[in-house]
């Protein structure tokens, strides 16, 4: 009996399971490899099982949706349709004659390299964080809005007792209301966005009533839990405090760079005051102060308050993961992969969904797994889909993908936000190098692009490899945000570069 062709998903959030679950049951053998210990991503990441937890569903929603993916790849696992790789983090996909090889690093220590051979190849990588700085942001207890969610959700914790939620997005209403619900206090929600560049969308927006609705939920278990909702306003700076100390203290008060000797990479929440030379003191975050933006984009005069709080989780909207994607050559639209109506990239053998093609939520990445899933299983059938199979799942994308459009124009980061970013302010964590320094390459040594402040200031050449930092420097540069092609998606050892073409096919299965 002939075998079936195998396609390897590349990542288990909403996109990699309705992708998995679509190919299995149209005769695919399918390698699903994910980094997390469960599927689900970040979407419907889920408790450790030693934690307990009595009711893992009131931290989401669309809890019966997880319920019916989870129950189908089981399924398909236990009918061996299926192998599902978990713990397994993926730096590399080779394309060769006789298909592709996936290269994966197991474990939480990822050192042991695993290879996973498939006649092709579906990445459902998802997206990450976009955080844009300004002072204090290194600070303790400073994180990302979706770490914040990842705490709460993974682990059931919470980072402090008083919080300040900001920056732009849908995403800041659920984390906001999660971490209310779990006993935090919530200072306030603070929304860049003002209410014109809604009035701006009304026809997109209403055209998805299901999805006013959802937000119009959190909007009022915020209101019962009495949450400030400042909109039209940002975060100017982050104060912080000697530990056990009371006095909140700003970029001056020896959290900015010049005031303190480095440790290296990410010890930015570290400072040496001058008064105690050789004395270590952990300044951790004590207060945020806000101001209002005017229509442009500026901060007004007069309008700074501030709040007290030990957390800050900040967010300026969400990039897609691309990096395996450009490194097999894919062509990029925007931020995200371009794909065309079966979700297939121009690579021949590769399909994409979910936010890897641009950020759209939940939804919307499991109809464009649904229809990827559906297509792969065609094309490596030998035949074309019919894509009147998908009909449903495109009338939905077409919608959600609308709806998306109109979100990021409303959620755009305020215009100016670079003016208010200090020179002394680190903007590449990983290489600590600030908005001067940034400045000072394009202003007095002529770069004009990302890669020529990259090579002057050494800004994206840590461990993230730009990353986090692209976005800022760009905006400090004022130049575009283009792609950087990385031939790995994640740091690897140099003995499993050594060998590379020696290692076992993956073996990890749920």
């Amino acid at each position: 009996m002939t075998e079936r062709p195998h396609l390897a998903v590349i990542g288990a959030g909403p996109a990699g399971l309705a992708a998995t679950l679509a190919a299995a049951a149209h005769r695919l053998r399918v390698t699903l490899l994910d980094s997390a210990a469960q599927a689900g991503g970040q979407f419907y990441r889920q408790p450790a099982d030693g934690l307990r937890a009595r009711r893992p569903q009131a931290l989401h929603h669309q809890w019966r949706t997880w319920e019916r993916l989870r129950d189908a790849l089981d399924a398909h696992v236990k009918a061996g349709h299926v192998r599902h790789l978990t713990d397994h983090h993926v730096w590399c996909v080779e394309r060769g004659a006789d298909g592709f090889t996936v290269h994966a690093l197991l474990g939480p220590e990822q050192e042991e390299p695993v290879s996973v051979p498939a006649d092709a190849v579906l990445l459902a990588t998802g997206g990450y964080e976009k955080v844009l700085p300004f002072p204090g942001w290194t600070l303790p207890g400073v994180l990302t809005a979706g770490g914040a969610q990842a705490m709460l959700k993974g682990t059931l914790a919470v980072s402090g007792r008083t919080a300040v939620v900001a920056g732009t997005g849908p995403l800041l209403l659920p984390v906001a209301a999660g971490l209310a619900a779990a006993g935090v206090k919530v200072a306030a929600l603070v929304e860049s966005a003002g209410p014109r560049a809604f009035l701006r969308r009304t026809g997109a927006l209403a055209a998805q009533p299901g999805k006013l609705a959802e937000g119009a939920g959190y909007a009022a278990r915020l209101a019962r839990h009495r949450v400030r909702l400042l909109g039209q306003h940002t975060v100017v700076e982050a104060h912080g405090a000697e530990r056990g100390g009371s006095e909140p203290q700003g970029r001056t008060g020896g959290e900015g760079p010049s005031a303190r000797r480095p440790e290296g990479p990410g010890t930015a929440g570290l400072s040496t005051p001058a008064a105690a030379p050789g004395r270590r003191t952990t300044h951790m975050l004590a207060a945020v102060t806000v101001a209002a933006l005017d229509a442009e984009g500026r901060v007004r005069p007069g309008t700074q308050r501030r709040i007290p709080c030990d957390t800050l989780a900040v967010g300026h909207g969400m990039l897609a993961h691309t990096d395996l994607a450009e490194s097999l050559g894919c062509r990029l639209e925007g931020t995200g992969v371009r794909v065309d109506d079966e979700q297939r990239t121009d690579v021949p053998g590769v399909w994409a969904a979910g936010e890897t093609t641009g950020i759209g939520g939940a939804a919307l990445a499991l109809a464009e797994g649904r229809i990827a899933g559906r297509s792969a299983a065609a094309r490596l059938h030998g035949h074309a889909p019919d894509p009147r199979t998908w009909a449903a799942a495109a009338k939905t994308r077409t919608r959600l993908r609308a709806f998306s459009a109109a979100l990021d124009a409303v959620y755009a980061p305020p215009a100016h936000w670079a003016e208010q970013i200090t020179d002394d302010t680190v903007v590449c964590r990983c290489e600590e190098v600030t908005a001067g320094a940034v400045r000072e390459a394009v202003g007095e040594l002529g770069a004009g692009d990302l890669r020529t402040v990259k090579l002057f200031t050494r800004a994206g050449m840590g461990w993230c490899q730009g990353r986090v930092c692209a976005p800022a420097v760009a905006g400090l540069a004022g130049c575009e945000l283009t792609p950087s092609r990385r031939p790995l998606a994640r740091p690897v050892p140099l003995g499993v570069l050594a060998h590379q073409h020696t290692h076992p096919t993956g073996k990890g299965s749920s």
